[in-house]
């Protein structure tokens, strides 16, 4: 994300920085898929088509996550364990 400069990047190039296979045409279209994922999730913005960058920082009293779509996978409840 810092190398996405004000336009953000492209789908190979964000495959390459994430350390995501991008060797094929079929895998940078996976990556695309994964990054329009986390679009519709609040975690990334796409303002330009194909172009992703990072969403605008979160408010102060926001800053824990509180309101951001898809919390990931690492929040279990106790009752879960």
């Amino acid at each position: 994300a810092v190398d996405a400069g004000g336009d953000g990047l492209g789908a190979r190039r964000a495959a390459v920085v994430l350390g995501w296979d991008s060797a094929s045409a079929s895998r940078v279209g996976g990556a695309r898929a994964r990054l329009k994922r986390l679009v519709e999730r609040g975690w990334l913005v796409e303002q330009k088509p194909g172009r992703f960058t990072l969403p605008p920082p979160l408010p102060e009293h926001d800053a824990a996550g509180v309101g951001r779509q898809g919390g990931g996978s690492w929040a279990r409840s106790s009752t879960s364990r």
